[in-house]
């Protein structure tokens, strides 16, 4: 039974808006729960959509948080297809854009995600350009890749992170040719640095992936609406029947921004200020997921985080924050990838310059290793490649802050749990 008394709503129907609605019913919240998501798909998790789901080895209803049953069976009023174009914080209440409908709350959390940045360039309204965020990026971009891969067609990636290498690969294993434009000297070079970044170009290289680094793409060009070639600002023309935009993604805080509420510094990464409760600046406001960019608590540094894992935890901490519990979320960012072969899964935060060593234990040559960004001994984050069940023992590694023995930690006979 619903008690009318208090209604609690979440705008944004992912991952983190979902799980936050399902903590809400498991923590014995008992008033209205409204789930508003602007897709008409119900909410689903992201990381199919560039690696299981795009390369056609998952089902579509895989895809999918809950089973669309859940939601009315745990009372969540889910609006599908629906966008809130306002949020009055003196009448709590946020309006629907569609039919300017009020709806008021007593909290709010804001879990809106974020958006594909787009190319600045001429020629990105031809038919071929593409972005890959949501489930219907995905079906567009796998029909796409399997007549790629039939007909030998052309890819040209415009970013070389983690997007634009997943594609890549799938790609690749539907047969199409594929060449990648990233500005930086090696892929993931924000993320992993020139040192580990060498070993991802040279696992696509092994797959036939053409780099062109250094350079940005300055126009696509086209004919009769159809994409033909896209050139980079080195004068290069690299043919081209698609194109896909990767080249990062901005938090959507245009609700936020106009609601009066704290953003982050654009270059701390920007998003809506929130702190170790996912409170922003207004106590009966909360924000989650790709749009947050939180106080850490243990790392001491603002971040937002555009990971699966940030989205899974973080709407459950911001429910619980929302009834009133203690909440301080200091979890260790994580994310993982697929690639060919090669699985890997990355613990912590190394942001570029604020590492001064590289350590590496295993055979990096064979790509079974693990490696460990430090800064004066101390492990600020760790990435095991084709290494498994070792999460557990990197985080406490770097939640400890404590310098470790460089020595033992590159030596895969030293058990990392004794580091520590």
């Amino acid at each position: 039974m619903v008690d009318a008394d208090q209604t609690f709503v979440i705008i944004g129907g992912g991952l983190a808006g979902a799980k936050a609605a399902e903590t809400l019913r498991a923590e014995g919240f008992t008033g209205r729960v409204i789930l508003i998501c602007d897709e008409r798909d119900h909410p689903y998790e992201r990381p199919p959509l560039s690696k299981g789901y795009l390369l056609g080895k998952e089902e579509r209803d895989s895809v999918f948080v809950h089973e669309p049953a859940w939601y009315a069976q745990n009372d969540i009023e889910l609006h599908l297809g629906q966008t809130v174009d306002a949020i009055d914080r003196g009448a709590k209440t946020v309006r629907f854009g569609d039919d300017g409908t009020l709806v008021h709350y007593d909290k709010l959390l804001i879990a809106t995600g974020a958006e594909p940045r787009r190319l600045d360039i001429p020629g990105t309204d031809l038919a071929g350009v593409h972005h890959l965020r949501r489930l219907s990026h995905a079906e567009r971009l796998k029909h796409v890749l399997a007549s790629l891969g039939r007909d030998n067609g052309h890819l040209v990636i415009a970013g070389g992170g983690w997007i634009g290498l997943e594609v890549a690969a799938a790609a690749r294993e539907y047969g199409a040719e594929v060449t990648v434009v990233e500005p930086e000297a090696t892929p993931l070079h924000s993320v992993l640095g020139p040192e580990l970044g060498q070993i991802f170009a040279e696992l696509h290289r092994e797959h036939g992936v053409r780099f062109h680094f250094g350079v940005r793409l300055t126009e696509i060009v086209g004919q009769d609406g159809m994409v033909l070639a896209a050139r980079t600002d080195d004068g290069e023309e690299h043919p081209a029947h698609d194109v896909l935009a990767a080249i990062g993604a901005a938090p959507r805080t245009a609700l936020a921004e106009a609601a009066g509420l704290t953003l982050a510094d654009p270059a701390q990464g920007g998003g809506i200020a929130v702190d170790a409760s996912l409170r922003t600046s207004d106590p009966d406001i909360f924000a989650a997921g790709d749009v947050a960019n939180a106080a850490h608590p243990l790392l001491g540094a603002r971040l937002r985080t555009e990971h699966w894992a940030n989205a899974l935890n973080g709407g459950p901490a911001a429910a619980r924050a929302m009834l009133g519990r203690q909440v301080s979320y200091d979890r260790i960012p994580y994310f993982f990838s697929d690639q060919y072969d090669l699985g890997m899964e990355y613990s912590g935060h190394a942001a570029p310059g604020g590492y001064d060593q590289v350590v590496c234990r295993g055979d990096v040559g064979k790509r079974q290793f693990i490696a460990f960004w430090l800064r004066e001994g101390r492990v600020l984050a760790g990435m095991n490649v084709n290494v498994w069940d070792v999460t557990e023992a990197i985080q406490p590694l770097i939640r400890s802050g404590r310098a470790v023995d460089v020595e033992a930690l590159s030596d895969p006979a030293v058990p990392l749990g004794t580091l520590g």
